[in-house]
């Protein structure tokens, strides 16, 4: 039985999807970049999967989740850079691009994954909104929603896993806002409750 609260919030990023396809629309290119950010819990793979599915453009669009980057505990600044360098960057100049998914039981590099540069493509994961990644990106998307909420749904989601990590994952998400600004560099604001 769903709750309130988890009504609440697929109601935010399904409203929040129908806005991001409209933005998609206005960037009149037929591979944008969207990247979005957030807080652990925020809502960020959701949105990326539910703008996947409503995808307003002819073609597939590429879904990569920053969790799969990330090299470990303390790598949401790596994960970030592995973004782009292997994806955005390559994207933004036509070329195909690579990432290697992080294989967070063995702690290494895994199998290599292509981007293609002619398909849109959509980033998500906290750290992705920064100074370096804003100028890549079509569209920009910051999703604000308070720890007290992001908390229980990470944790429930991710469980006894993340349960031990999330302080020092929490303290590169804090300095990562402080240093980068993410929100004010974001082209669409979402509050999620």
């Amino acid at each position: 039985m769903r709750s309130r609260s988890d009504d609440a919030v697929a109601a935010a990023l399904e409203h929040a999807a129908t806005l991001i396809t409209r933005d998609v629309l206005a960037v009149s290119a037929a591979n944008p970049v969207i990247i979005i950010d957030g807080g652990s819990g925020a809502g960020k793979t959701s949105l990326a999967e539910r703008l996947a599915e409503l995808w307003p453009l002819a073609g597939r669009v590429q879904v990569i989740a920053l969790d799969s980057l990330y090299p470990g505990w303390d790598g949401l600044d790596a994960g970030a850079e592995r973004a782009l360098d292997g994806i955005l960057r390559p994207h933004g100049r036509g070329l195909l691009g690579t990432w290697n998914r992080w294989d967070w039981v063995r702690g290494e590099d895994a199998e290599s994954h292509a981007v293609d540069p002619a398909l849109g493509v959509i980033v998500e994961g906290s750290g992705i909104l920064r100074p370096s990644t804003a100028d890549l990106a079509d569209v920009r998307v910051w999703i604000e929603s308070a720890e007290s909420s992001r908390k229980p749904r990470a944790l429930a989601r991710d469980g006894d896993a993340y349960r031990p990590h999330w302080d020092r994952w929490a303290a590169q998400e804090r300095r990562h806002v402080e240093r980068d600004d993410p929100r004010s560099l974001a082209t669409r604001i979402i509050t999620v409750p």
